[in-house]
């Protein structure tokens, strides 16, 4: 009996190891398994965490870029801005610039002529003198001739006293009107000379700002746009406050424009635009600025 207890106790005890050596290796293999499972985890938040930073660095570049783009948009619209008036100052520096030189120019006629006058003046002087040394040397001689009885004078050859003249009074209006009447007929020249005869008459007349609107129009429609040109800066000099000062405003710009200078062109219909912007010329001058927008880009 007690040789079967042992028996029994061993043969338990030998199901006990195994089944102990069995826990062993599963308790092992979950170890392992977890060993594995927790790599796995790590390596996967690693990537994860990587994946994250390259989203993390490519939102940052869009950003940056996001921002470039809307810097250069920016910029690009104040070079726009900046270029425009460049433009706008350049057109006015030439326009600048041609006037000066005109004046010079007609500055240096004008001293040429006063030179010549000058010198037929000293001629006329010389001329003068030598006539009046002359009579001086006559009238030496006659007096050391005999007296000669002087004849007796009739009534009807005695010096009448000279008859006074009431001077001819002229009516602005009516000179004006044969001005601009010469003009509607194409007598350009001639109407050119009229209205400067009115000028001279009668500067501070109403209607002398008109008739130095009608001289430089004279010369546009002569297609003479360098003449036009100064007599239109003429009006807008002599005369700010004339009603055609937007009209030769408006005219100035169109003769560059024929000339083929369009940036002074430019820079006269953006000063007419903001010197009378409630015009009829400026919205001409709108239009026109527009057109030449249009071909520049074609």
């Amino acid at each position: 009996m007690k040789r079967f207890a042992i028996i029994l106790l061993l043969f338990l005890a030998g199901c006990i190891t195994d089944e102990l050596a069995v826990m062993k290796a599963d308790i092992n293999q979950l170890k392992k398994d977890s060993f594995d499972i927790k790599k796995e985890t790590s390596e996967t938040k690693s990537a994860f965490k990587t994946e994250i930073a390259e989203i993390k660095e490519k939102s940052a570049k869009e950003d940056s870029l996001n921002a470039i783009r809307e810097g250069m948009v920016s910029l690009r619209s104040e070079v726009s801005g900046i270029s425009k008036d460049l433009q706008t100052l350049t057109g006015r520096f030439d326009e600048s610039k041609y006037f000066i030189d005109k004046s010079l120019k007609d500055k240096s006629s004008e001293i040429d002529l006063l030179r010549s006058q000058i010198t037929a003046l000293e001629t006329q002087v010389k001329e003068m003198q030598t006539k009046l040394s002359a009579k001086t040397e006559t009238d030496t001689t006659a007096k050391d001739k005999p007296d000669v009885k002087k004849e007796k004078k009739t009534d009807t050859e005695e010096t009448k006293a000279p008859e006074t003249k009431t001077p001819e009074v002229k009516d602005p209006v009516k000179v004006y009107g044969a001005a601009y009447a010469s003009f509607k007929d194409k007598k350009y020249k001639e109407a050119r000379e009229k209205f400067e005869a009115f000028l001279k008459e009668f500067p501070k007349d109403k209607l002398a700002g008109n008739a130095q609107f009608w001289i430089a129009e004279a010369y546009y429609a002569e297609e003479d746009y360098a003449g036009a040109i100064v007599e239109y800066d003429a009006l807008l000099k002599n005369y700010p406050s004339s009603e055609k000062a937007p009209g030769a405003l408006l005219k100035q710009g169109y003769s560059f424009i024929e000339m083929g200078d369009k940036k002074a062109a430019r820079g006269i219909l953006e000063q007419l635009k903001e010197k009378y912007p409630k015009s009829r010329e400026a919205a001409l001058a709108k239009k026109k600025l527009e057109e030449m927008t249009k071909k520049d880009k074609k």
